[in-house]
């Protein structure tokens, strides 16, 4: 499966067979948003792909968002993963979600210019809300170096 944009080089094949997850129409207004958005100019742009049972997310954090030197700023870690769960209640539901609490663990820095993969699933649907986990890990050694994990509430008249 291709997809648009091209993804990094070093995600290419392990993301080919997946569907990425779309969190809207092509006229959303989330096209603006700082996380996910394909229009925000500094933004993020958080891609998730389905895969069994969570969703995986190719990242490299650009070096405009270190905090501490070689490491990626803590906030900016945080929005990553915000999305990445965002990704995971879009393919466990199909419904929009805000977020209604988020705790993040700092395992280590979490480097910038390196390829990352995030990882987000959910836990539990209880209807009024979806409880979630998230980490994001190295690439090439596949040690964790954030996790989070969430409670989003629906998101009503979104598109």
């Amino acid at each position: 499966m291709s997809h648009d944009p091209p993804l990094p080089a070093p995600f290419v094949e392990r993301f080919a067979p997946l569907s990425e997850v779309k969190f809207s129409g092509p006229r959303s207004s989330f096209h603006g948003c700082f996380g996910c958005g394909p229009e925000h100019d500094i933004g993020l742009r958080v891609r998730t792909f389905k895969a069994d049972g969570e969703v995986l997310a190719p990242i490299v954090i650009p070096r405009r968002f270190e905090g501490p030197p070689g490491a990626a700023h803590g906030g900016i870690v945080a929005a990553y993963l915000d999305e990445i769960l965002a990704g995971a209640a879009v393919s466990e539901t199909g419904r929009l979600y805000l977020t209604g609490e988020l705790t993040v663990r700092y395992v280590r820095g979490t480097p910038i210019e390196r390829p990352l993969l995030g990882r987000g699933r959910a836990v539990r649907d209880w209807g009024k809300y979806i409880d979630l986990e998230a980490t994001i890990e190295d690439w090439e050694t596949r040690e964790v170096v954030a996790k989070a994990t969430a409670r989003f509430l629906p998101m009503r008249g979104a598109s």
